[in-house]
């Protein structure tokens, strides 16, 4: 297994780990920010799902740049990301800072492209991600990151920026959605 796919790998068995930081009552003290509290192991979860995004850019670049990129990594890359994401949106759902109907929203909108892609392999066709996919993971992942870190540090001037992020993430995961699927309808009408 190459470096890429171990870093990829890696992602993945953080999010267990992200998990338990939010779900198991860890005493470990919390911060007040602004009008909310932070507990100490929530922040040291937020950062591990920070540093996991930032391994997704790190692994794609070490890949290309030392022509290292496999089948294996082409499979457990897009993985990772949707496990990651879907797992921190499902958590903000539990934890009560992000609505359920958003984030089904989001996760269907991950499982239909996913689907298309599968199809699209199935004919021996690559569906690369667009300009609009990017910019709704950039979206996503700065959504994510600040509704889990209760909104740190815009919370000080009373400015929710995270929920503005996530109805900013939610409008490009549906806009690019959408272009994906009219960009490659053709997979779906001419699949045998």
């Amino acid at each position: 297994m190459n470096i890429p796919n171990r870093i990829t790998v890696f992602r993945i068995l953080l999010i267990p780990v992200f998990i338990l930081l939010y779900t198991v009552p860890f005493n470990w003290g919390e911060w007040a920010i602004g009008d909310q509290t932070l507990p100490i192991a929530h922040f040291i979860g937020a950062l591990i799902f920070i540093f996991a995004a930032g391994t997704d850019w790190l692994d794609g670049y070490y890949a290309r740049k030392y022509n290292l990129v496999t089948n294996l990594g082409k499979f457990l890359d897009p993985l990772a990301d949707k496990l990651l994401v879907s797992a921190a949106f499902i958590l903000l759902v539990e934890i009560g800072l992000a609505p359920a109907w958003v984030v089904i929203v989001i996760i269907s909108r991950e499982l239909a492209v996913t689907g298309l892609r599968l199809v699209a392999a199935g004919e021996g066709i690559v569906l690369a991600a667009g300009n609009m996919g990017k910019l709704k993971t950039v979206t996503q992942l700065l959504a994510i990151a600040l509704l889990l870190l209760k909104n740190f540090p815009f919370e000080y001037i009373n400015f929710p920026l995270g929920t503005i992020m996530l109805y900013i993430a939610l409008f490009f995961t549906v806009v690019s959605g959408v272009d994906y699927f009219i960009k490659n309808w053709h997979v779906m009408r001419d699949s045998k």
